[in-house]
């Protein structure tokens, strides 16, 4: 079965992938203009992380099997690890406490991938 003369996954020796990939903002636009470039399908919705509350992107990215390693192979080289130094939150206390944090070195950057297979996909 075809939709508009795209075959559905099932129907192709390549099945279909939604990769899911999260980013750093700073790297966000790197990959989003690479991927445009290699003509990848992408949406990107913009988030925030829970732990540093720095922004993030995430993108939903629709690829057939024989493309997801030129995929993983982009997301590699836009998003790189780095180190960050962050003030760690302090805890709720008593009044006339003190806490004097002292900052805290932590990884950032790279990317969060997941990898879904899906059944079926049609483009209306």
């Amino acid at each position: 079965m075809t939709v508009k003369g795209i075959p559905l996954s099932a129907e192709t020796n390549s099945a279909m992938h939604l990769v899911l990939a999260i980013v750093q903002d700073v790297d966000a636009t790197s990959l989003s203009d690479s991927l445009v470039l290699e003509k990848f399908g992408v949406t990107r919705i913009n988030t925030a992380g829970g732990f540093l509350r720095e922004g993030n992107a995430s993108f939903l990215i629709g690829v057939e099997g024989k493309r997801l390693g030129e995929l993983m192979g982009i997301i590699r080289r836009c998003c790189v690890t780095r180190t960050q130094y962050v003030n760690p939150l302090p805890p709720i206390m008593e009044p006339g406490e003190f806490l004097m944090p002292y900052p805290v070195e932590v990884q950032v950057g790279g990317a969060i991938v997941f990898v879904l297979d899906v059944e079926r996909y049609e483009q209306l």
